[in-house]
């Protein structure tokens, strides 16, 4: 009987009997699985990159007890603490116990519980980001790479066309058009909406390289040995698709999703930047580094916390990554 490479075992390293005698040479059998979650523990730049990651969603968690204890909400707005040509009073931009990261010149509103609502609007938006193109990638490769003939054929011209627009001027045109479709231009759109144009935007240009990565899986399992028994037992479609092909190409997939959320993290930020994502009403990484350019030399601290903050989180995750790649491949000597 033919074993699928998911099926098969990886013989370990030999263990000590513990009793102070001479090792007893013996095999324990490990799945890939547990080799990669060794391989990952082993890895110093894994287990930084991943603490800061649990920092950050347990933060981004957090936001209504934060909130809570901090005692200032996002749109707050403190102009006592302002001088007459509207910058804070104190150093630093006005950090004080009541204000950790200062406030912002102009409106007053506090730095700090301003960052954490727009951390947590920034990982929402990457991670269903990332989980629906995932979903359509893994979905339309898997059905291209198996089935083959015209299938193919179709998934990969939808593909080639997708990649063919660009995805900056799509959305610099897509996303103000579909909000006054829904509202006039002078009523205020609410910030769901806004979210959910931009993850649907996302979703619209980002499935197409999880599709061909998985595609390229596939078609190189489709005619091993455990998919021809399979076939020949009966097996349908949906089986041979979710217990045959689907756990032998997790790794890739887990690895490409990883790396997308930093993707769409920066994109978000970058298109908040611009105005054509988030507004000011709605914290945002990218709007708060937008209007800290105009006090760049009189206030550094307001273009500094949101800067480095941004900076950290895209880093962990693509050393986190990168790092998961290494621990899932098993030719690698990490």
């Amino acid at each position: 009987m033919s074993l699928s490479p998911v099926e098969g075992v990886a013989l370990a390293e030999v263990e000590s009997t513990g009793d102070g005698s001479a090792p007893a040479k013996r095999f324990v059998g490990r799945s890939p699985g547990q080799l990669a979650w060794a391989r990952l523990k082993r890895d110093r730049t894994a287990l930084v990159s991943g603490a800061m990651l649990v920092f950050f969603v347990l933060v981004a968690l957090a936001v209504p007890l934060i909130q809570a204890v901090y005692g200032v909400g996002p749109k707050e707005q403190f102009q006592g603490r302002l001088d007459g040509f509207g910058m804070p009073l104190g150093y630093a931009g006005g950090i004080t116990g009541e204000h950790w990261f200062g406030l912002e010149p102009g409106l007053g509103r506090d730095i700090f519980i301003r960052m954490v609502h727009g951390l947590r609007t920034s990982l929402f938006i990457a991670f269903a980001a990332a989980v629906i193109t995932a979903a359509i990638g893994v979905a339309l490769g898997t059905l291209a790479g198996y089935l083959g003939g015209w299938v193919d054929a179709v998934i990969n011209w939808i593909t080639d066309l997708t990649l063919a627009m660009p995805f900056l001027i799509i959305a610099l045109a897509l996303t103000p058009t579909i909000a006054l479709r829904f509202y006039g231009q002078r009523e205020a759109v609410p910030a769901y909406f806004q979210i959910s144009v931009l993850i649907g935007i996302f979703a619209l240009f980002g499935w197409t390289s999880t599709a061909r990565l998985v595609r390229g899986q596939v078609i190189a399992l489709r005619e091993r040995e455990f998919v021809d028994a399979a076939r020949a037992s009966g097996a349908g479609l949906g089986h041979m698709l979710f217990r045959q092909l689907l756990p032998n190409v997790w790794a890739p997939i887990l690895v490409s999703f990883s790396l997308a959320v930093p993707q769409y993290i920066t994109s978000e930020a970058a298109l908040s930047f611009i105005g054509v994502g988030l507004t000011d009403a709605t914290p945002s990484f990218g709007r708060m580094i937008y209007r800290s350019l105009d006090y760049l030399q009189t206030d550094p601290a307001y273009v500094f916390f949101p800067g480095i903050t941004i900076f950290a989180l895209v880093l962990a995750f693509n050393l986190f990554g990168d790092a998961l790649r290494d621990a899932l491949d098993p030719k690698s000597s990490r």
